[in-house]
């Protein structure tokens, strides 16, 4: 059976570019980056090539970018250090119902270590509001974290507008942009970010391996703690062959960035228009404007998510409910019932993310495998 992956938000494919730079790095460069000798120097060149590659593709100085073991580190140093390193025995954080778990969790401990913590709403496009975001600012209000690009619905968050009131209020932005980096544009300047997260599978790029953007002047205190390493701000052996592949992955999604997001927002719409079309009782969450290219979310009336996602890939077809990273939560999504969904269309959704490798023909497959499948579930379900 020819299998078809349309998961591509969960992890994408090692490029065979990347691979290459991976390997080459494994069987060759096996210096510690901290040596001083040339084995160790030589490390420390492919790391500092990665390093500029990286912050080549978010037009910002090499030296502001940290490498992490993935993205969900990258926000936690990110949340944890701001936080933590920020004077004052009354703290307040503001983030939105909508982020990562990644991000939310640590908000989760900070407010156990007594920190206060705002989780804004956002409407059912799936935005937040960046007057919210004002509002809800307070003299002791230490952080704010909002992501660039939400995971299972694709929207894109009005970064430089949330960083204009941030700027004003003097409190520094963090933005997860882990499924923003590879997708669109993205400048750091020009958004008037102070700490963006990034993470390398999402990219064609190794998993294991991520990095965080941290403006100068930025204050941030380490979650890790051990040797000297990255100036300071993350101890550890640096993982050499899974951050130059990273570099690799990131220089490579730059260069093709604006005619692949082209072919994959086209996909996307073809697979929008043909479900709307065949298959009733289907529905787009969240906008369809002001997203990720590649990403869409679809709720299937009376059928179990789950479900769907098993008869599909029995068809050979790789799709999800939504954050790999929740899969199995016996909770319906937190971002669409932030947007306004029930519980029950919630657990009927499904995330469609597409990749490089995906064709035309290869969405209009997906097509035929899932009005089938919903055809059937929905007899079954009746006859239950």
């Amino acid at each position: 059976m020819q299998r078809s992956y349309f998961d591509h938000n969960a992890t994408t494919p090692l490029a065979p570019e990347v691979l290459e730079t991976v390997v080459s790095c494994l069987g060759q460069v096996y210096g510690n980056a901290s040596s001083i000798h040339h084995f160790g120097q030589e490390a420390k060149q492919r790391m500092e090539t990665a390093r500029r590659q990286i912050a080549s593709s978010i037009h910002a100085d090499p030296r502001a970018v940290v490498f992490t073991g993935g993205g969900t580190e990258a926000d936690n140093m990110a949340v944890l250090g701001v936080v933590r390193a920020a004077p004052g025995p009354e703290r307040h954080v503001i983030t939105s119902a909508i982020e990562h778990p990644a991000v939310l969790a640590p908000c989760a401990q900070l407010e156990r270590e007594g920190v206060a913590v705002t989780r804004l709403p956002v409407g059912a496009g799936g935005a937040v509001n960046p007057d919210d975001v004002r509002r809800a600012l307070r003299p002791e209000t230490v952080l704010v974290s909002i992501m660039h690009a939400n995971n299972e619905l694709g929207t894109l968050q009005p970064v430089a507008e949330i960083a204009r009131v941030t700027r004003e209020a003097g409190v520094p932005l963090h933005v997860d942009g882990v499924q923003a980096l590879g997708k669109i544009p993205v400048d750091v300047a020009e958004l008037g970010v102070d700490l963006y997260s990034m993470s390398g599978h999402k990219l064609y790029g190794p998993k294991g391996v991520g990095a965080l953007y941290v403006r100068q002047g930025v204050r941030l205190q380490p979650v890790a703690f051990g040797g000297h390493h990255e100036r300071d701000r993350r101890a550890g052996t640096e993982n050499v062959p899974a951050i130059a592949g990273f570099g690799a992955a990131a220089a490579l999604a730059a260069a093709g960035l604006a005619a692949e997001s082209e072919r994959l927002g086209a996909l996307r719409d073809r697979l929008e228009n043909a479900i709307g079309e065949r298959i009733p009782s289907t529905g787009v969450n969240g906008a369809r404007w002001g997203r990720t290219p590649n990403t869409s979310n679809v709720y299937f009336d009376g059928i179990d998510g789950e479900a769907l996602v098993i008869a599909l890939d029995l068809r050979g077809f790789a799709v999800s409910t939504g954050s790999a990273c929740s899969s199995g939560a016996i909770t319906p999504s937190h971002v669409l019932t932030a947007i306004g969904l029930s519980s029950e269309r919630a657990r009927s959704s499904l995330r469609f993310s597409l990749g490089r490798a995906n064709t035309a023909a290869e969405v209009d497959a997906l097509v035929d495998a899932l009005e089938a499948s919903v055809t059937h579930l929905r007899r079954i379900s009746v006859h239950a």
